[in-house]
Formats: C-alpha cells, sequence, structure tokens
C-alpha cells in the first residue's frame, strides 16, 4: 500500500475520529486539507468516479441546509460536482485514498477492515 492521503478539514469531529483512530493504530497518513484552492475541485472528477457523487455529496451537514431550494434540488452528478467545487464543505468527510480504493466518511470497521 502507497502512502495513505487523508483529505477534510481540520477541525472536523469525523476527520479528529479517523485521525486518532489512523494514530492509535499505527497507520501513517498525509492530511490534506481540501479546503485549500483547487484541491477538492481537481480531485472531485476522480473520487466521484472511483466512490459515486451519491456517497460523496453530504446532505445532513449545515452547509447542505444553508443552500438555496433551488440549489437542493433536482441534483444530478454535474450539479453535485459543481456544488462540491463552489463549497468543499459538501463533500461528506474524511476522503481517505489509499492509493487503490477510496473510502469516504469514518467508519472504524470499514477503516479496520480495508487498511490491514
Amino acid at each position: 500500500m502507497g502512502t495513505i492521503r487523508v483529505f477534510g478539514i481540520k477541525n472536523c469531529d469525523t476527520m479528529k475520529k479517523a485521525m486518532n483512530w489512523l494514530g492509535e493504530k499505527g497507520i501513517a497518513y498525509e492530511f490534506v486539507d481540501y479546503k485549500k484552492a483547487g484541491v477538492a475541485e481537481a480531485n472531485l472528477p476522480d473520487w466521484a468516479a472511483r466512490a459515486g457523487w451519491e456517497k460523496l455529496l453530504n446532505t445532513r451537514g449545515l452547509m447542505w441546509k444553508k443552500l438555496s431550494d433551488e440549489e437542493r434540488s433536482t441534483v444530478d452528478a454535474a450539479k453535485a460536482l459543481k456544488l462540491m467545487a463552489q463549497y468543499p464543505a459538501l463533500i461528506k468527510r474524511p476522503v481517505l485514498d489509499t492509493g487503490r480504493e477510496l473510502l469516504v466518511g469514518f467508519a472504524p470497521e470499514t477503516y479496520a477492515e480495508k487498511l490491514k
């Protein structure tokens, strides 16, 4: 397994849980803040192809609730990618890239299984 890259926002509780879990298991990773210019937008097409835009789009977070009804209506792949590029907080966190697999969100059992 190559370098694990964890994409997200530093002060997110789910991110902290994931990074603590990785640290406790002694798994090395590189943290990438996807709010930094272009990081999310540049990776979104690849992430959507690998994980599906439906899995990436966080419709339960505060940012989603702040969107207008028009922005939230009839979301398809193109609209979802555009919204996530415009508002990176809409991307479910963390996005963990092992190089061969993309894990979206944090579930200890999934991490344990996929990061053996």
